[in-house]
């Protein structure tokens, strides 16, 4: 995929690239925990190029599982690390007969996590995995997944728009205006054209909620 260029949109991409939409994980998360069955707590995690970019989480707990992946040698230390690489769903039914990570199965249950089912959004260079916890074990089903995978296709389009909503200084529905008009103009899908914009301007800091 070609990154679009600052000279597209209109914009200037020093100013772009200093901007960060963490709000719009943020938002995700919560409502993830709000909207889907069986959902306790979640974190949203946005990879750009194999690499965590930035992370929102809806409780301290949650957050500390991200790290406890991240900490470990292990290339595939948990459901997380495994989904995000293999661009694939993972789930673990119960952490207390979880025998692939027994690392993070440990740390899922001294914090109270039964289940685990982490969500792909996959469009190259980002991928976004929305790992939905539970307090109970095979509490999160097809039906949870299914509602969970439509919030965070909702997501891309979202913080893309709060990219632009920063930068131009515009509403939300102008910045989905010109969204459409770039994806029109060049033969893609909004989505896609969100997607470019989050890989060239959304901050490569990591953001906590």
């Amino acid at each position: 995929m070609t990154v679009l260029p600052a000279d597209d949109l209109g914009l200037d991409s020093a100013e772009l690239r200093r901007l960060s939409p963490a709000g719009t994980l943020s938002r995700l998360a919560a409502l993830a925990v709000l909207e889907v069955p069986g959902c306790s707590a979640a974190h949203v995690t946005v990879w750009r190029d194999g690499e965590l970019a930035e992370v929102a989480a809806t409780h301290p707990d949650a957050a500390a599982l991200v790290d406890l992946e991240r900490a470990s040698l292990d290339a595939l230390a948990g459901p997380l690390t495994a989904a995000a690489r293999d661009c694939l769903p993972v789930s673990c039914a119960d952490t207390l007969a979880e025998e692939r990570w027994p690392g993070w199965a440990a740390g899922a249950l001294a914090r109270g996590v039964r289940g685990c089912t982490c969500l792909v959004r996959e469009l190259p260079p980002v991928t976004l995995v929305l790992a939905l916890l539970s307090v109970r074990p095979r509490a999160l089903d097809a039906a949870s997944a299914g509602v969970a995978d439509l919030l965070a296709g909702r997501a891309v389009t979202d913080q893309a728009k709060g990219i632009l909503i920063h930068a131009l200084g515009c509403g939300a529905d102008e910045a989905l205006a010109h969204l459409r008009r770039l994806a029109q103009r060049r033969n893609l899908k909004v989505t896609e054209v969100a997607a470019e914009v989050i890989a060239a301007y959304g901050g490569g800091g990591q953001a906590r909620a």
